[in-house]
């Protein structure tokens, strides 16, 4: 139905299978909940209807938009560790959390609704016990600060990798909080990349609910905030290329100079412009480290 909504996890997950969410509606019967298109039953399966042009309407409810003013901010980042007996899975997950809503991760879980406490010593456990089988979880927030990340951890020949997605959500009255949270993302990276292994990171900020649950409704696509590159991978870029870009604001280094990280900023990550920039990061670095 119409009022129904995905949490953020479960619709991350449908995106990256070949599942629908199918939607009733008064007006067209049924619809796709992620793209707005209408659908019939086809041989014993919901699929994309056509018209005579073998074009697929959108329906009418998924264009329905009002805008809120409510913000989401999402960081999406991988870390990577040697395969130690002492290793404690979670760590930059973790300062991620406390570094953006001033505490840690409330639950987690291998399914939703998570509802074991947050422990790293017991999410280390449960992927060592899955290993080398990757390991999906998804960990929450509490109701005063609404977020909500999924955390897969990889064996991979280099070592241990986590793949993390940290969304968290702000309402019309909080620009001041989500000002604070995007000033700390500089000093967050830093920790990221001397402390816990950072590869990668991208963050982003889109417009929509602050409760972070998905609508059966059109969302404006994240628009890149900020990107950052972990050691190795300046190393692989050439020190002088990471550091030397096209862009017009420079990079902020991070971690010790022998080996540092770099924090690019992309914009305001309120127009198409940051799109520019990443892609004129990104053609910079990889132009450097082909040739």
């Amino acid at each position: 139905m119409q009022g129904c909504r995905l949490s953020l996890s479960t619709a991350l997950l449908l995106q990256s299978t070949p599942s629908r969410w199918v939607v009733q509606d008064e007006r067209c019967g049924y619809y796709d909940g992620q793209t707005g298109a209408v659908l019939s039953w086809q041989d014993g399966v919901f699929a994309p209807d056509r018209d005579e042009r073998g074009e697929t309407p959108v329906a009418d409810a998924f264009t329905e938009v009002r805008p809120t003013g409510e913000r989401q901010l999402i960081l999406s980042f991988r870390t990577l560790h040697r395969p130690e007996a002492d290793l404690v899975l979670g760590g930059g997950l973790e300062a991620a959390w406390r570094a953006l809503t001033g505490g840690p991760p409330a639950g987690w879980g291998t399914s939703e609704p998570a509802g074991l406490p947050w422990s790293r010593r017991k999410l280390t456990d449960l992927a060592y016990e899955r290993a080398p089988r990757p390991t999906w979880t998804v960990v929450v927030g509490t109701p005063d600060r609404p977020a909500v990340a999924t955390l897969r951890v990889i064996r991979t020949p280099e070592g241990v990798e986590e793949d993390v997605t940290l969304a968290l959500g702000y309402g019309l009255d909080e620009k001041a909080v989500l000002e604070a949270a995007l000033e700390a993302l500089p000093e967050l990276a830093g920790e990221l990349v001397t402390r816990h292994g950072l590869k990668t990171m991208m963050c982003q900020m889109r417009e929509a609910r602050r409760d972070l649950s998905a609508p059966p409704r059109f969302e404006h696509p994240p628009l890149p905030y900020a990107f950052v590159l972990g050691p190795a991978e300046v190393q692989e870029a050439g020190r002088d290329t990471a550091s030397r870009t096209p862009l017009e604001e420079r990079p902020v280094q991070l971690g010790p100079n022998a080996r540092p990280g770099f924090y690019y900023r992309l914009g305001d990550g309120g127009t198409g412009e940051s799109w520019t920039a990443l892609e004129q990061l990104v053609r910079h670095l990889r132009g450097a480290t082909a040739g």
